[in-house]
């Protein structure tokens, strides 16, 4: 099968979130500037630099109470900061129950009821217990071609790594199975892990 995506695929389901996968999950937490939380999960995400430790989410929707985007990204270009909380596989329930459309200005930590934490580094609030957070400034916003996509790109600032995960000085994620986006309603988790060295090391 060959399809051109302006010309669409004929099948039930569009196909290309379900090529590019898995696809790990930004559980991205925001505070608006009146002091109002917010947390929202986004599939189009990832770390994309090493010095400075630089990440991105994309929010590719709208509500109706928010112009030409999400909650997240409006607060995050709003205010200049966003949390990255990592989701583990036990935490899937609570982080779907967050992806839900409440109105902007709803507290999905409180709706849901995840405990919270306050960030070091920037105005924020992260998820408590989450295998790990980093703590973003907003470096760009940029508007991509399509009604409602927007990426955000920020500057990771503060790391939290919860203890059990750290293994002999490694970040082990063995230790909490990551939660990964699938195509359509599917989800992975990892649950096997092997290495592999570079040609040369």
């Amino acid at each position: 099968m060959f399809y051109r995506p302006q010309d669409g695929h004929g099948l039930p389901h569009n196909p290309f979130a379900a090529i590019v996968a898995p696809r790990p999950i930004g559980w991205i937490s925001t505070r608006d500037g009146a002091g109002r939380e917010n947390l929202a999960p986004y599939s189009f995400f990832n770390a994309v630099a090493y010095t400075p430790p630089q990440v991105m989410f994309a929010s590719t929707g709208a509500k109706p109470d928010r112009e030409g985007t999400k909650d997240s990204a409006a607060i995050a270009a709003e205010t200049g900061v966003f949390c990255v909380n990592i989701v583990e596989y036990a935490m899937r329930e609570a982080m779907n129950a967050t992806s839900a459309a409440l109105p902007a200005g709803a507290d999905e930590f409180a709706a849901v009821g995840i405990a919270r934490e306050e960030c070091r580094t920037i105005p924020c609030s992260r998820v408590a217990g989450a295998p790990a957070a980093l703590e973003c400034r907003v470096t760009q916003v940029v508007r991509l071609p399509g009604p409602a996509n927007t990426v955000v790109f920020g500057e990771v600032t503060g790391i939290h790594l919860r203890d059990d995960c750290l293994v002999e000085g490694r970040f082990d994620v063995r230790c909490f199975q990551p939660l990964a986006r699938l195509g359509y309603r599917d989800y992975t988790c990892v649950s096997e892990v092997f290495e592999m060295g570079r040609p040369g090391e």
